[in-house]
């Protein structure tokens, strides 16, 4: 039997491949378990994603192996009280699976292992989600890394490819399965999912198409594009990656042929590279912490006097902040479900610098509404910005909203894109079209106040009250 999580593919899958091996029928088990234990739901973009990435993957095993998928939703007992159902029918040499990192996962998964082997039923568990498990990078004395430049050192410095595997095979066996559709896993009344199913083709081919379409187009120059939201110069595998439906192990071993094949662009494909690294930092970093989605990294930033304000909250999470580069990112987010990284910096800092709410509002609406939020980069990643956070930004380093649309999305198309009320606006006032003379704003159509929102906090006003509140961060250090 193999249990299927977060790695929604069957090349490549060393628990699935190990399964395979035994020479005997596998069961391919899914389990829902996050409405009967403590497992925090995927929100409702991800859900859309799942849904659409077990279709897929229940269509590759029966094409492939004759079997699909086994869906079960689990009662409080977790997957133990799957497998113990399923022992009533079936004689179960062995259980493979992948293996997960956050504290509370890492823990089900021990009893899981201790219940199969007082069962004497066989229990093997893998590496198929990481370049290196978070154990097996540490510091000369042993301690994690708590800085990512040297933790990249370390990482990229010896990677066993451990999770590239021959394509497996075996008879795959259909079980008595719930109906998919029974999840409720697609959004209805409303269907809000028309952009996602525009952008977006999820499954274990869907993520090997879009590699390939990176690296003929966008690897080249990703160094410096990568930083650019007008242009397609992302790899856009995050999604890709969350589920498991391509290994990052394959990514990884493919842009090293990539490189080798093409070395004008090395410097490219390392910067890339780099990109995956982090996403290893932020599981090592969900692995040793408490809980990374709720508790401050940084204690000291417990006594941070965020603001609570629920209609600037509102403005920001629907794009009507006045500012146009934060509010043309959150359109986007609502749209499509992900945002672009130099983007999800300019809201973020905007969120817990200029408006002062706490980050894990920012982390609970990203969790919702991208189709990447994994529980290691996301909330690491506001961390990050909120200055809370391991190797984090510092919270005085207060992202300009007006100055960053200027370098970043320099022709205005990015805005232009997703506030198209501010389509007809000249360049030069785009990013701030509170200074546009009111000729200017009537022939391009913008009434302020009216057609587009005038902004909610004035920056520099905003920033000075940011760094007097950091006071209290400062002043709890200087205590401790």
């Amino acid at each position: 039997m193999v249990l299927f999580r977060n790695d929604l593919r069957h090349r490549d899958n060393p628990a699935f491949m190990a399964a395979s091996k035994a020479g005997l029928p596998v069961v391919c088990l899914y389990v829902r378990d996050w409405t009967s234990t403590n497992t925090r739901p995927p929100g409702g973009a991800r859900q859309w994603w799942l849904n659409k990435s077990l279709s897929s993957l229940n269509a590759s095993l029966i094409d492939r192996f004759g079997g699909g998928l086994t869906l079960k939703t689990s009662d409080e007992r977790g997957a133990v009280g799957i497998i113990e159902d399923l022992l009533e029918d079936l004689d179960i040499a062995g259980v493979f699976w992948n293996r997960r990192y956050s504290p509370h996962d890492v823990e089900a998964d021990k009893s899981l292992k201790e219940w199969l082997k007082a069962k004497e039923i066989a229990a093997e568990s893998f590496n198929g989600h990481l370049l290196k498990e978070p154990w097996t990078v540490s510091t000369k004395d042993g301690r994690p890394y708590r800085v990512f430049t040297p933790f990249w050192k370390s990482l990229s410095s010896d990677i066993q490819l451990s999770s590239l595997t021959e394509r497996a095979d075996c008879e795959v066996l259909q079980m008595s399965s719930e109906d998919q559709q029974d999840w409720d896993m697609h959004p209805t009344k409303p269907d809000w999912s028309a952009g996602l199913s525009e952008t977006w083709t999820p499954g274990e081919n869907g993520a090997r198409e879009r590699l390939e379409h990176f690296f003929e187009n966008a690897l080249s120059g990703y160094d410096e594009n990568r930083n650019r939201p007008d242009k397609r110069g992302t790899s856009r595998m995050s999604p890709h990656l969350s589920f498991g439906e391509i290994s990052v192990q394959r990514i990884w071993a493919d842009t090293l042929k990539v490189m080798s094949d093409r070395p004008n662009i090395e410097a490219d494909g390392w910067s890339f590279l780099r990109e995956l690294g982090w996403r290893d930092f932020s599981f090592n970093l969900l692995f040793f912490a408490d809980d990374l989605a709720e508790k401050n990294w940084n204690a000291k930033f417990d006594a941070f006097p965020w603001e609570k304000d629920e209609s600037f909250l509102e403005a920001w999470q629907s794009g009507k902040t006045g500012y146009p580069i934060v509010d043309a990112g959150m359109r986007e987010l609502w749209h499509t479900g992900w945002m672009h990284n130099r983007v999800r910096m300019i809201v973020g800092s905007f969120l817990v610098k200029h408006m002062r709410h706490d980050w894990r509002h920012g982390e609970d609406w990203f969790w919702d509404t991208l189709v990447d939020a994994d529980p290691a980069s996301n909330p690491a990643s506001w961390q990050w910005v909120a200055g809370s956070g391991a190797d984090a930004a510092p919270y005085f380093r207060v992202f300009n909203p007006i100055t960053q649309g200027q370098k970043f999305d320099p022709n205005g198309d990015y805005v232009r894109k997703w506030v198209p009320e501010l389509k007809s606006l000249p360049t030069k006032y785009l990013n701030e079209p509170w200074i546009a003379p009111k000729e200017i704003l009537k022939q391009a159509g913008v009434l302020l106040g009216k057609t587009y929102p005038k902004p909610i906090v004035d920056h520099k006003m905003a920033r000075q009250a940011a760094l007097k509140a950091y006071e209290a961060v400062k002043n709890a250090k200087d205590a401790a």
